[in-house]
């Protein structure tokens, strides 16, 4: 119990820390988040259908997941806390190539550059995250995912009012803010290396800890029932960060810069979502907001296909209030399973989170070519149905500060 332990060898919230790596998490996601939100130019501009618009967060969110598993595994067992660094050259290779592309092409080797980035950059630094928490898991995941989804909902906004007005080649702007985070990251890589020393210190001294206290079968079948509850929450979000813009263009004639602030409304709350999913799952458990957050915005995405330009406003932003609660209790769940995996865990289920998304888009823009963007509405609003699953999700030991 952490009231027997020295005061040195007391578990700390390194909260500068935190910050600054949601800082960064915030601007490795605001330049993924472009991507997306330059559909509407060049979906005119290279004359593409909604399959070949699928098919480019595609490229990306495949780009972005296939590494993720692999890099986690390998910096369990060697850190490599300034990977993060060379993550971000890649961002930003992929993110001047995508403001100067001249072809569907480039445009798709540009968009696996940034996924490529995304891939190096989450596995390390959830790594970083959970070990500068001091047992606070909540509050850190939360605080990492909410700069993810705060610089994810920034993007619509500022291609609004940069890009949309001055064209693609304005995208090679946002290269300061890629530096910036480099900067950044060679500061959180020293203070990381410090925090893990200090950490293997206390482990040496307290070697009685288990390394996994759960069997085989408990882990697969968690994993198992965490990775279809993702799969369920990214394809109904997905049908908004990639077509929530031509939703509102056809079905109400919002204007391209109109769609663009409400799609940055509707991930602001994303953000939202994580942080306070995040902090109420450190005091009612992870089982607890899962089951909340998957299965609780149901009626919310019953009703939005038959809403006005009004409400479906507001039901967008409850919808992913509700639903981004769910990211780091999912996460953390996953942890708690494989305590030893970090890396890994934060790898598959970071890439589960890009590679997932990225299927469900190119399926359902497939399905907006055939049978129309506002049936596909209808379709996903039956998606949190899934949260059902949560029932066959093991009981594990929520393991909680104020549990220890």
């Amino acid at each position: 119990m952490n009231e027997t332990l020295p005061v040195a060898a007391r578990p700390q919230t390194h909260m500068a820390v935190l910050l600054v790596l949601s800082l960064t998490h915030l601007l490795n996601d605001l330049i993924q988040s472009l991507i997306p939100a330059v559909y509407p130019i060049i979906k005119d501009a290279y004359m593409l259908d909604f399959v070949q618009i699928g098919m480019i967060t595609m490229t990306f969110q495949v780009a972005a997941s296939l590494l993720q598993p692999v890099v986690g595994h390998v910096t369990d067992q060697h850190p490599m806390p300034y990977s993060t660094v060379a993550g971000m050259v890649f961002t930003l290779v992929g993110l001047l190539g995508l403001g100067f592309a001249s072809s569907y092409g480039l445009i798709l080797v540009s968009s696996a550059c940034i996924g490529i980035g995304s891939s190096i950059f989450h596995p390390e630094a959830t790594r970083m995250v959970r070990n500068a928490s001091g047992g606070r898991q909540g509050l850190a995941q939360g605080l990492f995912q909410i700069g993810g989804q705060a610089g994810g909902a920034l993007g619509p906004l500022l291609a609004a009012f940069i890009i949309v007005p001055r064209g693609q080649t304005s995208l090679s702007w946002f290269a300061a803010a890629a530096l910036l985070a480099m900067l950044l990251m060679v500061w959180t890589a020293g203070k990381h290396t410090t925090i893990r020393k200090r950490l293997a210190a206390a482990k040496a001294s307290n070697p009685a800890k288990a390394a996994s206290p759960h069997p085989p079968s408990t882990v697969l079948l968690g994993l198992i029932v965490l990775t279809l509850l993702m799969f369920s929450k990214n394809a109904y979000g997905e049908s908004f960060r990639s077509f929530y813009t031509f939703y509102l263009i056809d079905h109400f004639g919002a204007s391209i810069q109109t769609s663009q602030v409400m799609l940055f409304v509707f991930l602001l709350a994303s953000a939202a979502g994580a942080l306070i999913g995040g902090i109420i799952g450190d005091r009612i458990g992870r089982y607890r907001i899962i089951w909340i957050s998957v299965l609780g915005p149901l009626p919310l995405t019953l009703l939005l296909p038959y809403a006005d330009f009004f409400w479906t406003g507001v039901l967008t932003v409850l919808i992913n209030l509700i639903m981004a609660s769910a990211f780091a209790s999912i996460l953390i769940y996953a942890m708690e399973l494989a305590p030893t995996r970090v890396g890994l865990v934060g790898g598959l289920f970071y890439g589960l989170n890009f590679g997932l998304a990225g299927i469900a888009a190119a399926i359902l823009g497939g399905l907006a070519d055939s049978i129309g963007i506002e049936s596909v509405y209808r379709i996903c609003s039956f998606l949190p149905l899934a949260g059902l699953l949560t029932w066959f999700l093991p009981r594990i030991e929520d393991r909680r500060p104020e549990a220890a």
